[in-house]
């Protein structure tokens, strides 16, 4: 029996490509890195879940909605509109005052392109590794992604901010030994925040990128700094 064409109406509303792409076992190297939640760890400002969430709002609210807008740009004029894409890059790069995440970023753009290219080969991969050599920002990157992957500019918003949560949280599972089911009970709390700056960054999908956010978090960007200088750590960033 052929299945009949589902109802645009009533269909759900994430699809299984975004769902793929939100998988912490999708191969793009995020698992290496904390979201800076290592370094606070070690600092005593993250402790327990009060403070795990505490710190999880705090990103999701600066980085994670700055990372959200300029994903849901890229995806919004990938692969037809390249200076501007250039120049959200230039812009992200403005926004990140640390060294060592700006390098993170372009580390994870670069994991993250190898992982595209093998998913949805195109010839657009082979001259982006012309035009950025470095590699673009994770954000810029994972907007080219998902308008690869036939997503819009507000599910890779939602993509962007999702992993500013997930990612963290987990590693703070692994730093803290924490409880998994509490930690993503507190992950659960938050989604209605998520989600709500989520649909305020998908606005931004069309604007100029010099109007994009520009929150910042200053004590991220120091400590981020100090944790490239550890002898041992866990995480990469």
């Amino acid at each position: 029996m052929t299945p009949r064409n589902p109802d645009p109406a009533i269909s759900p509303g994430p699809t299984a490509t975004l769902l793929l792409l939100a998988d912490g076992r999708f191969p793009a190297g995020g698992h290496a890195h904390s979201g800076g939640v290592e370094a606070v760890v070690a600092a005593g400002r993250v402790h327990d879940l009060p403070t795990l969430e505490s710190f999880l709002t705090g990103r999701a609210t600066t980085t994670g909605a700055v990372a959200a807008a300029f994903c849901a740009a890229t995806c919004a004029r990938w692969p037809c509109d390249i200076p501007t894409i250039t120049e959200l890059d230039t812009e992200l790069d403005a926004r990140t005052p640390s060294a060592a995440l700006r390098a993170a970023s372009r580390k994870l753009g670069r994991q993250l392109l190898r992982a595209t290219r093998a998913l949805w080969p195109h010839s657009d991969w082979e001259h982006l590794m012309t035009v950025y050599p470095g590699g673009l920002h994770q954000p810029i990157m994972l907007g080219a992604t998902t308008a690869a992957a036939a997503l819009t500019p507000p599910s890779a918003a939602l993509l962007a901010l999702h992993e500013a949560v997930i990612g963290p949280a987990t590693a703070a599972v692994r730093l803290l030994g924490l409880d998994p089911l509490a930690v993503h009970a507190t992950v659960a709390r938050l989604t209605p925040l998520v989600d709500q700056l989520a649909a305020a960054a998908a606005e931004y999908a069309h604007g100029s990128p010099q109007d994009l956010p520009c929150h910042g978090a200053v004590l991220l960007d120091i400590r981020a700094e100090h944790h490239t200088t550890w002898e041992v750590r866990l995480f990469a960033s």
